[in-house]
């Protein structure tokens, strides 16, 4: 059994809440890259655009909450919630509808 890492689950997140709010903007930054920023995230709160951003020590040191695919995690003093979302996806595949409608008996 592995344990729960919030990176990994970042990267295959399809959108975010942050403290109660969709944020679908978001990006990792690749380390090679020199950049301090980890996590960026944006969303719209009403009229106001909100940017948070998290290094790669406030990932490392998130702790997940008791729903899974929530964690805490810290920017500075602060402390936000964070919940993972992956989205549905569903088959376009026509094959599934005739298989299904050749099971039909009267």
């Amino acid at each position: 059994m592995t344990t729960p890492n919030l990176l990994t689950q970042l990267q295959h997140a399809d959108m975010l809440l942050i403290d109660g709010l969709h944020a679908w903007q978001f990006e990792l930054v690749d380390e090679a890259s020199g950049e301090q920023v980890q996590l960026r995230v944006e969303c719209m709160d009403g009229r106001e655009r909100r940017v948070w951003s998290f290094s790669a020590a406030a990932i490392a040191a998130a702790s997940q909450g008791a729903a899974g695919d929530s964690w805490q995690l810290a920017a500075g003093e602060a402390s936000h919630e964070l919940i993972i979302l992956s989205g549905v996806t569903a088959s376009n595949d026509d094959d599934d509808e005739a298989a299904n409608d050749d099971a039909v008996v009267d």
